[in-house]
């Protein structure tokens, strides 16, 4: 962690502009451009001040540089992305992607996504990742250089081989489920916040008639009419100040989100591991179908029926010339075999220990994060609740006074 890249550089995402340009079809779009500046932390410590370098980039390149880190690094746990559009929003608030608090709370979140890749182990030594952070010009090219998408997994491939491994990690097969209870659980919180939320909203709007009430009333009334007036304007800010403390309460609501999509990077690293079982056991299956057949040809017997077989008995038997050189293609096909099956039993050992270590790091990551947003939010309600008694004392206090 000492070696990170975020201890020797302040990544962040300063500012979202909106722009108009024509995509690859020469179709005009709209789309927000996020500003990225750089600054080496080294020259500053030594009483320097190191100059910002600084680039733009479009959501869709951030998607390309995480499917990049997914395809390319398969045992690690990718933090991902914030959502493109906007989900589990109370009704109040906007869905719009191009609504400029959306907006804003997105840069929040590429910050984030840039911050994590910095500070992981493995990504934040990637080549790629840091062309991304300085070089502006030229990245795409790079990234599609290396050929990632060739190395991507079909999802009909992943499918296939959810159902047909024979022999499945059961760490894995827990950690799948895992992920998909955790997905359903932080979306059941975060539909439970978004109904809270909307009826804070209703609580707090409905004070504003208090405050109308109370300042038509102190209209027609002599003595009462200042504790009245005092008492509805108190009611007046306490209503307007909703707006400004659920918008606050959406940031809580990002933080929950972010581990809302780890479940899905979680998932992949299983899906991963998947599917190199799925061919182990499909390399395994193809040597020990090979050596039989080397078996039988040397004995001359046939233990399964097969087409050669019945083939045999209709047409003859082989010569002892091509016996001899079926089974010479065959053992040398077996020693291949067994070398591949040798490397992918390594590859699958080496892929299980770093998977493994990669998610301990999650999980303590997670239980780090969750706590520390959860208590803010607890924090901010009580807060909320406070600044309600508050109004409520100071109006009684106007009462007293009437």
């Amino acid at each position: 962690m000492e070696d990170c890249l975020a201890k020797k550089m302040e990544i962040t995402v300063s500012e979202a502009e909106k722009r108009t340009g024509r995509n690859a079809m020469n179709i005009q779009e709209t789309y927000t451009a996020y500003l990225i500046e750089t600054r080496a932390v080294e020259s500053q410590s030594e009483g320097h001040c190191a100059p910002v370098d600084s680039l733009w980039r479009r959501y869709s390149e951030f998607e390309l540089l995480r499917n990049y880190l997914s395809v390319t690094y398969p045992h690690i746990v990718v933090p991902p992305l914030p959502e493109k559009r906007a989900d589990f929003v109370w009704h109040k608030l906007s869905a719009d992607n191009m609504d400029p608090d959306f907006v804003e709370r997105r840069r929040i979140g590429l910050e984030n996504f840039l911050l994590r890749v910095a500070s992981h182990p493995v990504l934040c030594q990637d080549k790629i990742f840091y062309a991304f952070l300085t070089q502006e010009g030229g990245w795409k090219e790079m990234v599609n250089e290396t050929g990632f998408q060739l190395k991507a997994d079909s999802r009909l491939k992943a499918l296939n081989a959810t159902f047909r491994v024979k022999n499945p990690d059961k760490r894995f097969t827990e950690l799948k489920h895992y992920s998909d209870e955790l997905q359903s659980v932080i979306s059941h919180l975060l539909r439970v916040r978004a109904r809270v939320a909307d009826r804070l909203y209703g609580v707090y709007k409905v004070h504003g008639n208090y405050g109308r009430v109370f300042s038509e009333w102190s209209a027609i009334e002599k003595e009462m009419g200042d504790g009245l007036q005092s008492a509805g304007h108190h009611m007046d800010v306490y209503a307007a100040s909703i707006d400004d403390i659920l918008e606050e309460e959406e940031h809580y609501a990002d933080q929950l989100k972010e581990y809302l999509f780890y479940a899905e990077a979680l998932r992949a690293v299983c899906r991963k591991h998947e599917l190199m079982q799925y061919d182990l056991e499909m390399a395994a299956q193809d040597l020990t179908s090979k050596k039989q057949q080397c078996e039988e040809l040397a004995t001359g017997t046939v233990r399964t029926f097969s087409l050669k077989g019945m083939t045999s008995k209709l047409f003859g038997q082989e010569t002892p010339e091509q016996r001899e050189a079926k089974i010479k293609v065959l053992e040398e096909q077996i020693q291949e075999g067994e070398e591949q099956l040798k490397s992918k039993n390594l590859e699958g050992r080496d892929f299980v220990k770093s998977a493994w270590a990669d998610i301990e790091r999650f999980k303590e990551q997670k239980n780090h994060d969750l706590k520390e947003a959860l208590i803010s939010y607890a924090v901010m309600q009580i807060s909320m609740c406070k600044k309600g008694i508050q109004v409520w004392t100071n109006a009684k206090e106007c009462f007293s006074k009437m």
